[in-house]
């Protein structure tokens, strides 16, 4: 494999699921604080109180990734840090926090990535209306200009926000992740918020910032699981509800022709002015990739009417997803295809597989990560060769975390985390990936 010089080698990780610490130094509460405290939401009952602890150990992590080599680092910020009732007076604290990890980062040659909403809409806001509220836009715009002020001189790219699909549909639809609502009239009201903050934000870094600016999706490539008719437009219907429902708006200022089909009475007329506003144009779009999904129809399913179906002979993760590195090939080009040349950071792509609770090594042995990563590598050079302009890509994650619902009971990390003491320990695929980014120099 070959990749450019300047290609950008990285981790992620995000705020609510690594920092812990939702209260300190005058932070409010999120609708994830809130969440996790509602009884039978959580696994275990696990919350983010604690976590991984890097609210006060982002020195000793930052240290790790440059132990890595590791070129660059993408976090999100907390809005309920900066804005602990979402609006009004900055919490001088809370800039304080990303102003010292943005530093350190720098300090060790790590560019940072920062994400201005992974999911933790401050509570306040949620009981304002939340992403329902057409208020939002301003809000989100108001916030990300002060995040831009404080950090922009240090932070080169910045993502508007990360998964949108995920944050209406488990938030708004079906009600596994927070706020928790399950509501079909609810869930197109909240994605155009979304892409209408997106675009304010993005306007107004144009005023403010210096670098980048852009926008994180998760993207799965749809297949058929038989050439039926049925398969067919059941995989249509999948792949315009979760991979061309943010993308089309933002590259071609329309919706995919099949959401009405999906939602029926519950998809709004949205005033036209509002896809001008959704389109401002970007630097870069980040994606995030773990699975593709072999899709069949599935009449019970709402709203896609379409269910995905087990490949007998793949490996598949802790999250029950399918192990398949050539699909992400396959949507690259994909991408491309559709919307143009456009600039491409991988800006999440990992597995969950068992690890233990402690390490009882130097080194935790994780082979089908391992196989996983060099899998996905092997794939991404040949999107590359194929001539994607692919810039950059950050594994998930560079902590084992809090995997939102599931508590703690799925480890994404190449670097193990004991909850109970909280001691870093390198599993063998961060040293692969740490060999392989050396390797390239």
């Amino acid at each position: 494999m070959t990749f450019p010089r300047s290609f950008v080698w990285g981790a992620a990780t995000a705020a609510h699921q690594i920092e812990g610490s939702p209260f300190a130094d005058g932070a409010g509460p999120s609708i994830w604080t809130r969440f996790s405290r509602t009884p039978g939401r959580m696994t275990n009952g696990d919350t983010g109180d604690v976590a991984c602890d890097h609210y006060h150990r982002y020195r000793d992590d930052v240290a790790l990734m440059k132990s890595l080599g590791l070129g660059a680092y993408r976090f999100s910020i907390s809005w309920s840090r900066l804005f602990p009732n979402g609006t009004g007076e900055l919490n001088p604290h809370g800039v304080d926090f990303y102003r010292r990890l943005v530093d350190a980062l720098r300090e060790a040659g790590i560019r940072p990535m920062a994400t201005l909403y992974h999911w933790d809409l401050p509570a306040a806001l949620d009981d304002r209306g939340g992403w329902l509220n057409r208020d939002v836009a301003d809000w989100f715009a108001d916030y990300a200009s002060a995040a831009f002020r404080a950090l922009d001189d240090g932070v080169e790219w910045w993502a508007t926000l990360n998964e949108p699909w995920v944050v209406t549909d488990g938030g708004y639809l079906h009600g596994g992740l927070a706020p928790g609502h399950s509501n079909l009239f609810e869930a197109p009201i909240a994605s155009h918020n979304l892409l209408r903050a997106h675009g304010r934000a993005v306007q107004a870094y144009r005023a403010l910032g210096k670098h980048a600016i852009g926008i994180v999706v998760n993207l799965e490539p749809k297949v058929p699981a038989s050439n039926s008719d049925a398969d067919l437009d059941a995989t249509r219907r999948a792949d315009a509800y979760m991979n061309r429902q943010y993308l089309d708006p933002m590259f071609r200022r329309a919706y995919p022709e099949e959401m009405p089909d999906l939602f029926g009475a519950a998809w709004p007329q949205f005033p036209v002015a509002d896809f001008d506003e959704i389109a401002a144009p970007v630097d870069f779009v980040g994606i995030n990739y773990y699975k593709r999904g072999m899709t069949r129809r599935d009449p019970h399913q709402w709203v896609e009417r379409a269910s995905l179906v087990r490949v007998p002979g793949s490996i598949y993760t802790e999250t029950d997803w399918e192990v398949h590195a050539p699909a992400l090939t396959d949507l690259l080009l994909w991408f491309r295809e559709r919307y143009g040349a456009m600039p491409v950071y991988i800006t999440e792509n990992g597995a969950a597989f068992y690890d233990p609770p402690a390490a009882f090594a130097d080194v935790v042995e994780d082979p089908l990560r391992v196989h996983y990563l060099r899998e996905h590598l092997a794939a991404l050079g040949r999107a590359l060769d194929a001539g994607v302009d692919v810039r950059g890509y950050f594994v998930w994650s560079l902590l084992d975390n809090l995997e939102w619902s599931h508590g703690y009971t799925k480890r994404f990390g190449i670097v193990h985390v004991d909850f109970a003491t909280q001691k870093r320990t390198m599993k063998r695929s961060a040293l692969v990936y740490r060999d392989f980014i050396a390797s390239l120099k």
